[in-house]
């Protein structure tokens, strides 16, 4: 059963520190506008709360519930360059141009140079896909690389992920006569010397379609060269059968959950929709993987961030940076490229291990500090964002991880909510304090020199009072409403789905579950911890704490055995054997009397 709270503290269940050292703040309700609703779109109560407190009124409650492409995708023309971009590959296209495509070689990098290339080879114009080598060449377009394309024949490239600052590898295409279209989503101050720059968040751009990653940015690419296409006579003139864009979109889903993008408006079409696509294993990579990962369909956003991206991830941090792609464009058996990706992605997990607890003991010596920067000798490239957010999650604070490798240090960022990690970046690069870096709100990247080491961390330490409000907000767990451990059912994991996909901008409803009795607790696997909960109906329910076991929220559930806790989390169903039982997957707890 869920109910409304009622606490006379601030904080939900007078939780005001955590073993996690967070609040927890119950939404607010609106009972006669629920009320309403629910009459209007003959929907239960409880949906009615979740989508009110989301922001969604009556008029935007089918579309929210049924997003799809045909009523939500914009219109592409109205991203600034747009038709310039079209028109330009649609010329190449039907003069039978040598066309690249320079893409990132991470999750988004890889979706979107693989979309593009499926595309330009169905309109028969088969692209050279180029991934940058992580250790040797670093991210995006460099001069060297851009002209080895010309050389190989290519009059047009088109970056997918990256571009939008490499203003002197750009250079270097135009004086060579090589035509630059940038397809990216990083925000960026001044303009690039390309022919054509499709990003939303360049200041020229007006769509409003700044929630896009690179690989929604390419699909709308190619919905508007494919309508340019189709209106020319291509198709017909040449006997191509005009491709179904829809198959795309188990990338455009993957790309942009791992990126973690904003879920509304067009996203929620793309990732709904895109994983029913993903569902049907019509990749042979994506089959490859689910198969090594032991995946059965139905695929959700669990499966895109947590299984089929970090493995497609892998590639890029610590093997052949190109793995990614090839495996996304495979048309035979990629199981050789699955398992070659699986075996780097444990290979990350090792690295992330050992750099880990170093990382968290420099984290806990800046307490005073707003913005955390944790930094070591020979740490891995490829996992010092991974480092960098896991950090993040532990302290609630923006946090750059750097590796150093003689005098040069390379690193990523992690960010709160709200506070806009890319600008700080930008700023420090500005100054001359950064050698490179860029990003978006949540995630940047960054080169420097150790002699600007100190001078980094005292740029942030001026910078930190902008990030402290939003690292105590970070600090605040939003409880949706508040279950129990009998009315922790299949049914109402059901209802709540129908709000879904959930992630970045539309977060999965959390359920507190008060005044439980811990009757079981014990570590597993790798760091988790399994424990039991029981009502005070004796209604027991199944429930796992996921990396917990070193840290204050395990701790503190494994010295509550036998005692009262407040428990917020996620309901899970696991199939097994013909029954779907339930599971809470513990997101804190605090202690309560019973």
């Amino acid at each position: 059963m869920l109910a409304e709270a009622c606490a006379p503290s601030p904080y939900a269940f007078a939780v005001d520190s955590s073993f996690s050292g967070r609040n927890w703040r119950l939404q607010r309700r609106h009972p006669d506008a629920s009320r309403a609703l629910a009459r209007s779109a003959n929907l239960s109560p409880l949906l009615c709360d979740l989508l009110l407190a989301r922001g969604i009124g009556a008029n935007e409650v089918a579309d929210y519930l049924n997003p799809t492409l045909k009523r939500l995708l914009p219109e592409p023309l109205l991203l600034s360059d747009m038709y310039k971009a079209v028109e330009r590959t649609r010329a190449a296209i039907e003069q039978g141009e040598r066309i690249a495509i320079f893409g990132d070689y991470d999750v988004d990098g890889s979706c979107a140079s693989a979309l593009l290339c499926e595309f330009l080879t169905a309109v028969g114009q088969p692209p050279r896909i180029y991934i940058p080598d992580r250790m040797t060449e670093g991210y995006g377009p460099n001069a060297a690389a851009m002209l080895k394309l010309k050389e190989e024949g290519a009059s047009l490239v088109i970056t997918a992920d990256c571009g939008a600052t490499a203003n002197a590898a750009m250079s270097a295409a135009r004086e060579a006569g090589l035509d630059v279209i940038v397809l990216d989503h990083h925000a960026v101050e001044t303009p690039v010397p390309v022919l054509a720059h499709v990003n939303p968040n360049q200041p020229s751009d007006t769509s409003g379609l700044n929630h896009l990653c690179a690989t929604g940015v390419a699909f709308m690419f190619v919905v508007a060269l494919n309508r340019s296409l189709r209106a020319s006579g291509w198709y017909t003139a040449n006997g191509i059968v005009e491709p179904d864009l829809r198959e795309h979109l188990d990338l455009v889903a993957l790309a942009t959950v791992c990126d973690v993008m904003p879920l509304i408006g067009i996203n929620r079409a793309f990732v709904r929709m895109g994983l029913a696509r993903l569902s049907q294993l019509a990749r042979s990579g994506f089959a490859a993987l689910a198969q090594i990962a032991n995946v059965t369909p139905p695929c959700t956003p669990y499966h895109l961030g947590f299984v089929f991206g970090p493995r497609i991830n892998a590639g890029g941090r610590v093997g052949r940076c190109s793995l990614g792609v090839e495996l996304l464009t495979a048309k035979g058996d990629a199981s050789a490229l699955a398992q070659a990706l699986d075996v780097h992605n444990k290979e990350r997990r090792t690295l992330e291990s050992s750099i880990l607890d170093e990382a968290m003991a420099l984290a806990s010596l800046q307490i005073d500090r707003s913005i955390l920067l944790v930094e070591g000798e020979a740490w891995h490239s490829g996992v010092v964002g991974i480092i960098a957010g896991r950090v993040k999650d532990r302290f609630h604070k923006p946090t750059f991880a750097i590796g150093f490798e003689g005098e040069v240090g390379r690193g990523s960022a992690r960010s709160v909510k709200g506070f806009d990690i890319g600008a700080i970046v930008r700023a420090a690069r500005e100054e001359g304090i950064l050698e490179t870096g860029g990003g978006h709100a949540m995630a940047a990247g960054v080169s420097l020199r150790r002699d600007k080491l100190e001078a980094f961390r005292e740029f942030l330490a001026a910078h930190g009072a902008t990030a402290q409000t939003y690292s105590a907000a970070a600090k605040q767990l939003p409880v949706d409403a508040i279950a129990s451990c009998a009315g922790s059912t299949p049914a109402l994991i059901d209802e709540m789905a129908r709000l879904g996909p959930f992630g970045a901008g539309n977060a999965e409803p959390l359920l507190a579950l008060p005044h439980v009795r811990v009757a079981f607790a014990e570590v597993v696997g790798r760091d988790h911890v399994r424990l039991q909960l029981q009502g005070g109906d004796g209604a027991r329910l199944e429930a796992i704490a996921f990396r917990a076991a070193s840290a204050p929220l395990g701790q503190g559930l494994m010295a509550s055995r036998g005692k009262g806790v407040h428990a917020a989390g996620y309901l899970r169903a696991d199939d097994w054997n013909g029954r779907r039982r339930v599971r809470l997957q513990v997101e804190d707890a605090a202690p309560a009397g019973l």
